[in-house]
């Protein structure tokens, strides 16, 4: 099982053009489309009449037709209209699924039951809307787990060894970070400084420093995604406490959906903020951002399948796993609490 009652990352706005889009979500097989009002529809990937999947069928102004022999569908679920029959059954009807769009994100309400309602509204991922970054993302399929996944994102002391061409930076300094890990409800927060250290080639690339830099990382787990805030000023120039400090930012989003228990879908964008003196940095820093999460995706997968390999392996804990394990704990006590409701 998956914690429910959760917004779920299924995709962004931009996908969604002439085409329905499928994708399993948690192992539900889902359709998802944009009407010509903008409604993005989000419904089970089944045709009622045969089970032939909805994604292989074609828009129309009223929804989605099936490709086999034309129901159609509205953004409800229920079938509107059967080529060459007048009267529609009353169980002529699929699944539909709350869904939110906020920041250009579509977001998908998950529940315990069939009539669970949303929780308030799905996250606001301000950064998307603030003027001072310019932002860009994408989507990764990853044959892992999702909660691999977690424990990459709260545990960035492995920025030295795997992104040693764009984020890395001094290994040793990553490792040794002043950290500070906190929770607040299902919520798990991971601080850490890097002061007097070396630019990394990304920060090098996108913002003009004078030399060495106090460098931060601060990672806000949420069940279903992370906002990771990180970057650099000029090496004793601003304190890292002051939430309106200068210099060069990035913020990321990550939605993290399970796809399956062995699969996963990993939603990103990065936000980054421009030098006024230096030309703008938005691609350089999406392609840079693009290379090291493809990155992490070659080595999750690889552990992955050791994992399976060494089955019955043991693996110990260190100092920079605090984050993880937190965020592990409060997915396992989620996940059991569905179960239950299940």
């Amino acid at each position: 099982m998956f914690p429910l009652n959760q917004w779920y990352v299924a995709g962004f706005v931009w996908e969604l053009q002439d085409k329905p889009l499928a994708r399993t979500l948690l192992n539900r097989p889902v359709v998802m489309f944009r009407t010509e009002s903008g409604e993005v529809a989000a419904l089970e990937d089944r045709c009622c009449h045969r089970s032939v999947p909805l994604s292989c069928g074609s828009l129309e102004d009223g929804g989605i037709r099936c490709g086999y022999h034309g129901l159609l569908y509205a953004p409800s679920g229920q079938c509107i209209e059967i080529p060459g029959q007048v009267k529609i059954p009353g169980k002529a009807c699929v699944k539909a699924y709350k869904v939110a769009v906020r920041n250009e994100i579509i977001w998908l309400w998950l529940g315990e039951t069939a009539d669970s309602q949303p929780v308030g509204q799905p996250p606001e991922i301000a950064a998307h809307d603030n003027p001072r970054y310019k932002y860009k993302g994408g989507v990764f399929h990853y044959d892992a787990p999702y909660q691999l996944i977690h424990d990459n994102l709260l545990d960035l002391s492995h920025v030295g060894y795997v992104h040693t061409k764009t984020i890395g930076g001094n290994a040793k300094t990553h490792m040794e970070a002043p950290t500070n890990v906190t929770s607040d409800g299902d919520n798990v927060r991971v601080v850490r400084w890097m002061k007097a250290s070396q630019p990394p080639a990304t920060y090098s690339a996108a913002w003009p420093f004078k030399g060495k830099i106090d460098r931060w990382q601060e990672i806000d787990f949420h069940v279903t995604h992370l906002n990771i805030f990180t970057g650099a000023v000029d090496a004793d120039t601003e304190s890292l406490e002051d939430p309106n400090r200068g210099g060069f930012h990035m913020r990321g989003f990550h939605g993290i959906t399970p796809e399956t228990e062995t699969t996963s879908h990993y939603f990103w964008t990065m936000a980054s903020s421009s030098h006024p003196d230096a030309p703008d940095n938005l691609e350089l820093v999406y392609q840079q951002t693009a290379v090291t999460f493809e990155e992490d995706r070659v080595i999750i997968e690889a552990q992955y399948r050791n994992m399976c390999q060494f089955e019955n392996a043991s693996m110990i804990d260190i100092h920079v796993d605090a984050g993880a394990n937190r965020a592990r704990r409060i997915v396992a006590m989620l996940s059991q609490q569905a179960e239950q409701a299940a």
